[in-house]
């Protein structure tokens, strides 16, 4: 019986990961699902909207109307992974509960085995989600300098800034020719382009994209050359790319070491723990306290070292 209930939870866990890839492989993301009402795909959003769960729905609109829900929209609108709130509220809870089932078994069938694995499984998809943020968030700081390269020509060869916006949704690679793509709807539906900027600066929080933003709106507002200002704008990100490039490198080390420092204890703990519970409940016996009292005391001190090491690798260009 035990062996069923863990194969079915690895059943499980392999569904939600098919589940997770197919919706990150989605053509569409929701915003544009919400403009294509507007631009003529009535009929193959109000499809989506009936295959849509009634109960994510519900909860979507709930949590969406707090700080909470706010933040976690946005956050998903940064990492571009295709889910409503109410839809990753629901992935949490499923990945809580499948992974501390699949622990609890596996550990001997204790309860601190269930709260090691849903502590675990509560925190996978933010960890991916983040990383995916991050990912987005470089690889579009790195294609900047050539998108503006490409608005400059498309200026001086007699676009406009919103034909020249067109033209990089069309030439250049994902991510940056999507988040333009959005920006073009956007002001296609009537949106002014400086507000479109703004929820293009919202999805992408990126200092380079800032700076570029701010240099358009006030081009338009008191004038002057744009394509000999983003020419500069470029050569400056260029340059900085290129000294956040070498300074990765050159505390890769620091980084790699902090991480590793600090989780080697925890992966280490855990691994005992299901290899041998009696062994680390044997450190009850001096009392429960005292036990509870070392464990947070090791995790400040590891938590300490971490963050003065990347502390020390985190230098701003």
């Amino acid at each position: 019986m035990a062996l069923i209930i863990i194969i079915g939870g690895i059943v499980l866990i392999i569904l939600l990961v098919i589940g997770l890839i197919v919706s990150l492989s989605s053509e569409r993301t929701l915003v544009e699902d919400r403009l294509n009402q507007y631009l003529g795909d009535d009929k193959q959003s109000v499809e989506k909207e009936a295959q849509r769960s009634a109960l994510t729905d519900w909860v979507s609109k709930r949590v969406e109307r707090t700080s909470l829900g706010d933040r976690i929209s946005r956050d998903l609108a940064r990492a571009d992974m295709k889910f409503k709130v109410g839809e990753y509220i629901a992935l949490i809870f499923i990945s809580t509960v499948a992974v501390g089932g699949l622990t609890y078994f596996i550990g001997g069938r204790l309860f601190l085995s269930f709260v090691i694995g849903a502590a675990i499984g509560f925190w996978l998809p933010g960890f991916y989600m983040n990383r995916q943020k991050a990912k987005r968030l470089n690889k579009f700081n790195d294609q900047l300098s050539d998108m503006i390269n490409l608005m400059v020509n498309g200026i001086r060869a007699g676009y406009s800034t919103m034909q020249a916006m067109e033209a990089i949704s069309k030439e250049l690679p994902p991510p940056i020719s999507d988040e333009f793509r959005r920006v073009v709807q956007e002001m296609q539906i009537g949106i002014p382009m400086e507000t479109a900027l703004e929820n293009l600066l919202r999805r992408i929080p990126s200092d380079d994209l800032d700076f570029m933003i701010t240099a358009i709106n006030v081009q338009r507002e008191v004038g002057g050359n744009l394509s000999e200002i983003l020419d500069t704008i470029s050569f400056t990100i260029r340059e900085r790319v290129k000294i956040k490039g070498e300074i990765r490198v050159l505390t890769a080390t620091v980084r790699a070491s902090g991480t590793l420092l600090a989780l080697i204890p925890v992966f280490l703990t855990v691994i005992l723990w299901f290899l041998n519970p009696k062994y680390l409940l044997s450190f009850m016996d001096a009392g429960l306290a005292c036990a509870i009292g070392a464990a947070i005391f090791v995790s400040f001190l590891i938590g300490l070292g971490y963050f003065v090491m990347m502390r020390i690798s985190d230098i701003e260009v």
